[in-house]
């Protein structure tokens, strides 16, 4: 198994569990300081994963990293919004430009591997209508958006051209333990739990109504390891998402449940007002019926989880 961004959030839960299971893990990460690779995060199994420390912007490197591996997770990428539209030439690098070069690579070198792309709801932009299924229109609202939905052509060009076997995942507001909290330009989930475990004031943008889906990273783990080199999947695309859905305001209600917090509302900045997407909350059938996959670990849950370990750990993530 490779697994690219491995020191990163997504991709440290899930090589655990691929070591778990048994696997031969290989990570891939830059530790580029603004997107959250971290040690820490592999810590329990660091004895059982063999690490490059390459950059996956870096050709040379993918085409000797791809040989020989079964399984590819490409879960590296440039995951702030805010950040795609204040620096969007990097985020054209990292998460449309460096997605071509790593299915060029295996086009040339390892055709038969099984590929895994971690794409995101924002390809949609504003929902014309709820729950968002993946047949709603794609209309991006930032770089980010628009270059994530670059990639997921490409994956889907080669599978139908090539006979490649790549599957994407269009992730919607993942949380839990070794989430990246360090910075001021993560999505909101990240930046609220570390202000309430600091016992910080948590701002919310307008009255807090918009309403949300949630993902425990436990679920979105299980969900990757189903959607890779599974023969039941008839598409390349697939949402994921959640039945219960939350306004931003039930979401900080919950949060107060474990952490001892205020927060307070104020106007949109206009930079988060101009890229906004409003209400979104995901229609995950399509993976479901052809997976059997849907979440299993309730917000309350996940967030009691999510606390309990960063009040354990948080000296080594701010």
């Amino acid at each position: 198994m490779l697994v690219l961004g491995g020191l990163g959030f997504i991709g440290s839960n899930l090589a655990i569990k691929l070591c778990e299971l048994g696997a031969r893990v290989t990570i891939v990460d830059a530790m580029l300081p603004q997107y959250g690779g971290n040690l820490k995060n592999i810590e329990s199994v660091k004895d059982k994963i063999d690490i490059n420390y390459s950059d996956i912007r870096d050709t040379d490197s993918l085409g000797h990293l791809v040989r020989g591996i079964d399984m590819i997770f490409s879960l590296a990428g440039q995951t702030s919004h805010i950040e795609s539209m204040s620096d969007p030439i990097t985020d054209l690098d990292i998460n449309c430009r460096s997605q071509l070069s790593l299915l060029e690579s295996c086009r040339k070198f390892n055709p038969n591997v099984n590929i895994l792309y971690a794409s995101t709801r924002q390809v949609y932009g504003k929902p014309q209508y709820l729950p968002v299924d993946e047949n709603h229109p794609t209309s991006p609202v930032d770089v980010n958006g628009i270059n994530k939905i670059a990639a997921e052509s490409y994956y889907t060009l080669y599978a139908k051209v090539y006979g490649m076997k790549c599957v994407s995942l269009r992730l919607t507001n993942t949380y839990g333990p070794r989430q990246h909290m360090h910075g001021a330009k993560q999505g909101f989930v990240s930046i609220f739990i570390r202000k309430a475990l600091s016992g910080e004031e948590i701002q919310i943008f307008g009255d807090g109504n918009f309403r949300r889906d949630f993902n425990y990273i436990d679920d979105v783990v299980n969900a990757c390891m189903l959607a890779i080199g599974s023969p039941s999947l008839t598409k390349q695309t697939y949402n994921l998402g959640s039945d219960q859905h939350y306004t931003i305001l039930e979401f900080v209600t919950i949060l107060r449940k474990y952490c001892e917090f205020s927060y307070k509302f104020i106007p949109f900045p206009p930079e988060h007002k101009a890229i906004d997407i409003g209400d979104y909350y995901a229609d995950f059938s399509l993976f479901h019926n052809e997976t059997g996959w849907k979440p299993v670990v309730s917000l309350e849950d996940g967030l009691k989880n999510t606390v309990d370990y960063f009040h354990e750990h948080a000296k080594h993530y701010w």
